[in-house]
């Protein structure tokens, strides 16, 4: 007892001179998990999800002092300054953390930097002794699709897995939540889009990956070392286009766009991923993933959480 009381002492005299206390949280505190891209959609949506789960969120980001950084300081988490250049900040955001949820950005960074920001990570989380990697990718990333933002997140999966972190692998088809872009001619009764009418695509909103990837966590014995690949609705374009008149109840009709009008307005690297949509596509098992995640939001429901109507 009197060594007990002599510690309990010795920490309140340490803390009272104004040293940094080192937290050691309860044996049954929730687990800390490192969300990177936590200001984005998918990072905001698993972190918003790991929250109602009970889960300590620590999210990274460039700027903690953004609109965005904030509204996730206001929801509960623990927003950390840090990038993927420096090593330092990524060591100094793991600390005490049980789990990471890592995203990469071809988009800002090009593929060299992407792949590059995946290995640091994982590098920097295995050094961390971090129990759990999830990482979001893209299905099709293993497919030989030559589209560059699918082969740099497929570099990073390899990287992964020859690592020997504990990690699992979400693959998301293409996201419901990009119609917002094309909001304003989807309400004036046009939609804009190259491929053709009967063929058949397949969609996961963004809050279903936030869902899979907290279920991943929640049940880490049946995610080691698993890839899945998502999608929570399949339609051809005329489907989709019937789909949203009957949603929105608005007449909206599909516009098909010349592959060349929809390369100069959108660039190279999208129009080959949608072409690859529109010859090859994704794969993934729409019926078997919805009986396993029943709650998985069909692209109707999706459009009807908008309330654009």
């Amino acid at each position: 007892m009197k060594h007990a009381l002599l510690l309990l002492l010795l920490a309140t005299v340490v803390a009272g001179c104004g040293e940094v206390v080192q937290e050691t949280p309860a044996v049954d505190a929730p687990r800390m998990v490192l969300v990177t891209g936590a200001t984005g959609s998918q990072g905001g949506a698993v972190a918003r999800e790991l929250l109602n789960r009970g889960y300590r969120v620590r999210g990274l980001t460039r700027n903690t002092e953004s609109d965005r950084a904030k509204a996730m300081t206001d929801l509960g988490a623990e927003m950390v300054q840090g990038n993927f250049d420096d090593q330092q900040s990524l060591a100094n955001a793991l600390q005490g953390v049980h789990g990471v949820f890592a995203m990469t950005d071809f988009w800002e960074h090009g593929y060299d930097k992407e792949v590059q920001h995946g290995k640091n990570l994982v590098d920097a989380a295995k050094a961390a002794g971090v129990q759990h990697f999830v990482y979001t990718s893209v299905a099709g990333a293993d497919a030989d699709t030559g589209i560059p933002h699918f082969d740099s997140k497929g570099e990073v999966e390899v990287y992964i897995r020859d690592s020997g972190i504990d990690f699992s692998i979400v693959r998301p088809v293409e996201f419901m939540d990009n119609i917002r872009y094309d909001r304003e001619n989807i309400l004036s009764g046009e939609y804009h889009d190259p491929r053709g009418r009967e063929s058949s695509h397949q969609w996961i909103a963004v809050s279903d990956i936030g869902f899979v990837v907290g279920e991943a966590f929640d049940k880490p014995g049946e995610w080691y070392g698993r890839t899945l690949e998502i999608a929570g609705d399949q339609l051809t374009i005329g489907e989709f286009v019937e789909t949203l008149s009957r949603t929105l109840g608005i007449d909206v009709v599909h516009r098909q766009t010349s592959w060349e009008a929809f390369e100069e307005q959108s660039g190279q690297e999208m129009t080959e991923m949608l072409r690859w949509f529109d010859e090859r596509g994704y794969s993934a098992d729409v019926d078997a993933l919805r009986r396993q995640y029943p709650s998985f939001l069909t692209y109707e429901q999706y459009l009807q959480s908008l309330g654009w109507n």
